[in-house]
């Protein structure tokens, strides 16, 4: 084998373990996002959690360097018929690209929450519905782009109708 050829091949090699490690949001409960030896409540949440309202935590995976990755929320409803946007804070977790989303909509109608990360130039996103119970697991979508508009109204509809 020639030089040019493992060059190539150990190119090749970088670039799919490169690919490996995609950047990607992950999502879990507030108390995934406690930091070590914080104060929690009775029931193990962390009591930053519990003061902020937390919904649920969402985490980066597969950015360099996660202290300098991005990461937006935007709570996306229908109440009694008409859209609704309203944006979210998001307070620091357990380190760097670890984060609360804290509950900022409304009690009424169906919501869902959107995420947009970016870390350098990839991006990445995900939709999280939200029930009764809290954000359902199950049902959350993630993309290694933004969600469209259209995927966030036909995620909308599916939570309405299985609310009916």
């Amino acid at each position: 084998m020639g030089r040019h050829m493992k060059h190539t091949l150990m190119f090749m090699a970088l670039a799919a373990c490169a690919s490996a490690a995609d950047f990607t949001l992950a999502i879990g409960s507030p108390v995934a996002a406690s930091l070590p030896g914080a104060p929690t409540t009775s029931d193990g949440a962390p009591v930053q959690a519990r003061k902020v309202n937390a919904s649920f935590a969402v985490r980066t995976e597969g950015c360099a360097d996660p202290a300098h990755a991005l990461i937006s929320a935007t709570a996306e409803g229908l109440v009694n018929g008409q859209r609704q946007s309203v944006g979210l804070r998001l307070l620091p977790g357990s380190g760097p690209g670890v984060y609360l989303v804290a509950q900022g909509w409304p009690a009424q109608g169906v919501w869902l929450v959107r995420l947009i990360g970016t870390c350098a130039d990839a991006k990445a996103g995900a939709l999280v519905p939200i029930g009764p119970g809290g954000f359902i697991r199950e049902s959350s979508k993630f993309f290694p782009r933004f969600a469209t508009q259209a995927e966030i109204e036909a995620s909308l509809k599916s939570l309405a109708g299985g609310a009916k």
